[in-house]
């Protein structure tokens, strides 16, 4: 089925690969140290330029129409260059499809493009609080009704972009009566809006080129216009915008690990040890053979679930199944890769021991494992 890819798509991929090791790939290790933020967001620019920044997006808007397949193929090469800013594009390719598939003819005017032409360097995707990870049905950040305003208060946690984020989708609990996950309602919230507050940036294993931060609400007020979709019903929303950023966090996965056994494979064949080549020792010749074999079906299941979603058909099933499986296929990718530099592996000289800690974060953010697998057995037994 995904043999041979149209040629629209294969350009896409081939164009996120060229950018990916000219401009993404250098500046990854100056990234991870702390450094090079403002060349991080020139990159940024130069993504949007090539229509990066709205992939799934109508062209209406400036997006692609690349579809999630294109969406897909684009993150994992970008990954494969550097974690951070693949995370930074797909979450706000996941923002900009919210405000697609809910907004308003207003909202979808007003901020789309800003988002697909790089006018906002990103966007923001706040739902996770310090009480409402999993369970983001529990969480506690309000939005009061006062005539033709909503007053949002409370705070959002680990929220990716967020120091250049000029937009954000937010949720908050506009029924505080309704039963659980029934009173919740979305939000589009400007970055310089009085009353948001961006707090501190955290101090991350992985991916440490991509801020993370605490958003704050103190009495921020925003037009009723801001309101995406009916209110009380943005619980539904994040659920189904969660199913399609997993599609996105798998490619990612799937990007590292490609590009931890592609710097494995090299040396492995150039370091000789007794003689001849590692790649010579039947040992390590398996160890590579089990990595490829699992990055392929992780390929696959990332490809399916994107032309699932691109067909219109359910596909929630399929995401969790390609983060599941794509994000810990990225574990054992990067550590054998790591394993197979022996020490130099460990030494930050290589940037082996960067994949390892980008990769680890995939099988947390957007629903852990433990998330997928109950949604995977969610689905599976519906129907019994």
């Amino acid at each position: 089925m995904f043999h041979k890819l149209p040629d629209e798509l294969h350009l896409i991929s081939e164009t996120a690969g060229k950018l990916s090791r000219d401009h993404l790939e250098p500046l990854a290790a100056t990234l991870d140290s702390g450094e090079g933020r403002e060349s991080f967001l020139k990159n940024l620019n130069l993504l949007a330029a090539n229509g990066f920044m709205g992939l799934n997006i109508s062209s209406d808007y400036g997006g692609t129409e690349a579809g999630a397949t294109g969406f897909a193929l684009a993150i994992a090469k970008l990954a494969e260059g550097c974690a951070a800013t693949a995370l930074t594009v797909s979450v706000s390719n996941m923002v900009a499809e919210v405000i697609q598939a809910v907004g308003s003819q207003a909202q979808r005017d007003a901020y789309l493009p800003k988002l697909t032409d790089g006018t906002f360097p990103a966007g923001g995707f706040c739902l996770t609080e310090a009480d409402a990870g999993s369970d983001a049905a529990s969480m506690r950040c309000r939005a009061a009704k006062d005539g033709d305003f909503y007053v949002l208060n409370g705070s959002k946690l680990y929220i990716s972009s967020a120091e250049y984020a000029g937009l954000f989708v937010v949720w908050a609990v506009t029924d505080p009566a309704a039963r659980k996950g029934k009173g919740i309602s979305c939000f589009l919230v400007e970055a310089n809006t009085p009353g948001l507050i961006i707090g501190k940036a955290e101090k991350k294993m992985g991916q440490t080129g991509s801020a993370t931060n605490e958003v704050h609400f103190q009495d921020c007020r925003i037009p009723a216009s801001a309101l995406m979709g009916e209110e009380n019903e943005g619980f539904r929303i994040a659920v189904k915008e969660l199913a399609g950023g997993r599609i996105g966090i798998a490619a990612l996965a799937y990007g590292i690990g490609v590009k931890a056994m592609e710097t494995a494979k090299v040396y492995v064949s150039e370091r000789k040890q007794f003689g001849q080549p590692l790649s010579a020792q039947q040992g390590i010749q398996w160890m590579l053979a089990d990595r490829e074999t699992e990055l392929e079906a992780a390929r696959l299941l990332v490809l399916q679930a994107a032309a699932l979603k691109d067909d219109g058909l359910p596909f929630a099933k399929q995401a969790s199944m390609a983060k599941l499986y794509a994000s810990e296929t990225a574990q054992r990718a990067t550590y054998t890769a790591l394993q197979l530099h022996g020490g130099a592996g460990y030494l930050r000289e290589y940037p082996l021991e960067r994949y390892a800690r980008d990769a680890r974060i995939t099988t947390i953010y957007e629903g852990t494992s433990e998330i997928q697998r109950l949604v995977i057995a969610r689905e599976i037994l519906k129907d019994f």
